[in-house]
C-alpha cells in the first residue's frame, strides 16, 4: 500500500516543495514544529531509512544537506535540526527544522497550523 508520501510523489496529494531532483523529494511538513520543518525523502518507497542501500543512503543525506543550506539561508539567525524518527508514515524521511532551542524540536508540541497563503509564503523564503 502507498504511503502519504508515494502520494505527494506521484501528485495524488499537494504539497509545498522546496527541491526536488530525479531521486529525492524535499517539502514542508504538513504540520510543522516551527516555520520552515521540512521532510527530506527518497522517492523510492522504503519504510526504514537503514534498508536504503548504501549509495541511496549516501545521496539521500546529500540531498538533505542541499536543503538544510536552502533553509539556512532563509533561517540565519537558526540552527537546523535533524531528526529521523520513523514512526510517523511508513516511508524513510529526514526531518529539517530550524530552531532556537532544544524544545524546538519536541516532536509532543502543539504543531503550527498554517493557512495556504503561509505555507506558500515560507516555501518562496527558502526556494
Amino acid at each position: 500500500m502507498s504511503s502519504i508520501f508515494t502520494k505527494i510523489i506521484n501528485n495524488e496529494i499537494p504539497s509545498y516543495t522546496i527541491a526536488e531532483d530525479e531521486h529525492h523529494l524535499a517539502f514542508l511538513d504538513a504540520m510543522p514544529l516551527v516555520e520552515g520543518h521540512t521532510l527530506v525523502i527518497p522517492k523510492k518507497e522504503i519504510d526504514f531509512i537503514f534498508d536504503i542501500d548504501a549509495e541511496e543512503h549516501k545521496n539521500l543525506w546529500g540531498f538533505a544537506q542541499k536543503v538544510a543550506k536552502k533553509l539556512q539561508v532563509a533561517y540565519p539567525n537558526k540552527r537546523i535540526a535533524v531528526a529521523v524518527v520513523g514512526l510517523e508514515v511508513p516511508h524513510a524521511h529526514i526531518h529539517l527544522v530550524p530552531i532556537d532551542k532544544m524544545a524546538d524540536l519536541n516532536f509532543a508540541n502543539e504543531r503550527l497550523k498554517l493557512t495556504t497563503d503561509q505555507y506558500k509564503e515560507i516555501q518562496e523564503k527558502i526556494r
